[in-house]
C-alpha cells in the first residue's frame, strides 16, 4: 500500500481523510508521494555528511611549526641517500636516484602543516622518477618518508585527510601495476594501515589530554571565580552597607559615622589583603600563603561582624567537627554569601535565620530572611557560585521565596560527596 503525505495536516486539515474512501475531505491531485521527500532528505544527508568530513577540523592541540628534529631528520635522509648513491653498486642510475630523493627530502620539514600537499610532492617526484627511469626508486633511505603518511593522518584536517588517502591510494595502485610482485604490493598496503592506526591512536590520545586539560582550567578558573565573589564581593557589600548607614546618620550622629568608617577601614584592609593572597597565588613563581580554611564553627564570626542591619542569628546542631575540612569551607562560603545577598537585596527585612543541621545523612542549611525580594531576573553570579560549589560535592541548592513570605536559600551535601 503507498503511504502519502497530506499537505496542511499539521494544521489540523483532513485528519478524518481516508484515501480511496468516499469521506475523503482531500482531493487526490493534494497527495503527494513521501517518496520524493525521502530521496532530497537522502541526497541532502550525504551532502552534509561529505561537507562536515571535508571541513573537519585539524587535530588538537596544533602541531609544532619545526623543530630540531625535522632538520635532524632531513640531514639522515640526505646523507644517507648520498652514502647509498656512492656505495650501492645495484642502482642503474645511482646519480638520479641520488638527486630525486634529495628533491623529496625537504617535504619533511612541512610535513605537519602541509600534510596533503608535501605528500603529493612525494607522489609526483617518486612516481614520475618510476615511469621516466623504468623502475623504482630503491634507495632504502626512502624508508624514512614514511613519516608523511603518518604526518597526515596524525595531524591534518577533512580536506587533507581525503586528498592524502587519495594519494595513497593512487600511489599503492601505480606500485601495484607497475611492478610485478602483488606480495610486495600488499605488505606496503598493510605496512600503510599500521601507520595510519598508529596515528590515529597518538592523534586522539593527545587529544583526549588537551580537552582534559581544558576541562581543568576551566574548573580552575570557576574555583577563582566563585572565590573572588564569594571573598572580596562580601567585604565590599559591608563596605557598602555601612557606608550607607553612615551617610543616613552623618548629620544627627557623628560618631555612629565615625564608627561606619572604622568598619568601612577595617573590611577595604581585608579586601586589599585577599586579593593580595590570589594575585601571589596566580602569579607564576610566587608561593601561596596557606592559611586554615574556613569551617563551621566560623560561620559565628559571620554573626558576629554584622553591625547594623537585620538581626542574623545562627544555629549549628550535630557534630559539626565530623565535617571534612572541604565540605566545611563550602559550607561557610554558602551561608557567607546568603547572608550578604540578604542583607543587599532583600527590602526591609528585620532578621535572617541561619540553621546548619549535621547528621549521617550529610549537611543540610538553610538561610531564611524575612524580608521583600526583589523582582526575580536572571540569577546572579551569587547564586551560579554557590549552586557550583554544592554541585561539586554531589549536592543541590535551591533559593526561592519562602513559604510564610521572605526568602530562602537551602543546600543539602550528602554524606556520599564528601569523597570528593
Amino acid at each position: 500500500m503507498t503511504r502519502y503525505s497530506v499537505p496542511g495536516a499539521d494544521q489540523g486539515i483532513g485528519r478524518s481523510a481516508r484515501i480511496g474512501s468516499a469521506e475523503s475531505t482531500v482531493s487526490s491531485s493534494s497527495v503527494v508521494p513521501i517518496r520524493c521527500s525521502v530521496k532530497r532528505s537522502y541526497h541532502e544527508g550525504m551532502t552534509r555528511l561529505l561537507r562536515s568530513m571535508w571541513n573537519s577540523p585539524r587535530a588538537v592541540p596544533a602541531p609544532p611549526r619545526r623543530v630540531w628534529r625535522d632538520w635532524a631528520l632531513l640531514a639522515v635522509i640526505v646523507v644517507f641517500s648520498v652514502i647509498e648513491g656512492l656505495l650501492r653498486t645495484d642502482l642503474s642510475w645511482p646519480l638520479l636516484s641520488v638527486v630525486a630523493m634529495v628533491a623529496v627530502a625537504p617535504t619533511v620539514l612541512w610535513r605537519r602543516t602541509r600534510p596533503s600537499l608535501m605528500l603529493a610532492i612525494d607522489f609526483a617526484i617518486i612516481t614520475g622518477f618510476s615511469i621516466v627511469m623504468g623502475q623504482e626508486l630503491q634507495l632504502v633511505s626512502g624508508a624514512l618518508l614514511v613519516v608523511l603518511p603518518y604526518a597526515l593522518f596524525r595531524w591534518g584536517g577533512g580536506r587533507d585527510l581525503i586528498l592524502g588517502v587519495a594519494i595513497v591510494v593512487a600511489g599503492l595502485a601505480v606500485s601495484a601495476l607497475w611492478g610485478s610482485n602483488w606480495g610486495d604490493a600488499l605488505g606496503g598496503v598493510a605496512f600503510v594501515l599500521l601507520l595510519v592506526v598508529i596515528a590515529l591512536i597518538f592523534r586522539n590520545r593527545a587529544g583526549s589530554r588537551f580537552r582534559e586539560l581544558d576541562t581543568v582550567r576551566l574548573r580552575e578558573r570557576e574555583q577563582l571565580a566563585r572565590d573572588l565573589h564569594d571573598t572580596v564581593a562580601h567585604h565590599v557589600s559591608a563596605i557598602a552597607i555601612r557606608a550607607q548607614a553612615g551617610l543616613a546618620v552623618a548629620e544627627r550622629n557623628p560618631d555612629a559615622a565615625a564608627d561606619a568608617l572604622r568598619v568601612i577601614e577595617a573590611e577595604a584592609s581585608k579586601t586589599l589583603t585577599e586579593m593580595r593572597s590570589m594575585v601571589r597565588v596566580l602569579r607564576q613563581g610566587e608561593a601561596a600563603e596557606l592559611a586554615p580554611g574556613a569551617t563551621i564553627a566560623d560561620i559565628q564570626q559571620i554573626v558576629a561582624e554584622q553591625r547594623d542591619g537585620p538581626q542574623i542569628t545562627a544555629q549549628i546542631t550535630g557534630d559539626a567537627d565530623a565535617v571534612p575540612p572541604t565540605v566545611a569551607a563550602a559550607v561557610y562560603r554558602l551561608v557567607q554569601e546568603s547572608v550578604t545577598n540578604a542583607r543587599r537585596h532583600a527590602r526591609g527585612a528585620s532578621r535572617i535565620d541561619v540553621l546548619v543541621e549535621v547528621h549521617h545523612e550529610g549537611v543540610r542549611l538553610s538561610v531564611t530572611d524575612d524580608g521583600e525580594p526583589t523582582s526575580a531576573g536572571t540569577p546572579g553570579f551569587g547564586i551560579t557560585g554557590m549552586g557550583e560549589r554544592a554541585a561539586l560535592l554531589g549536592g543541590t541548592l535551591h533559593a526561592g521565596r519562602a513559604a510564610g513570605g521572605g526568602w530562602v536559600v537551602t543546600a543539602v551535601l550528602p554524606r556520599v560527596g564528601w569523597t570528593i
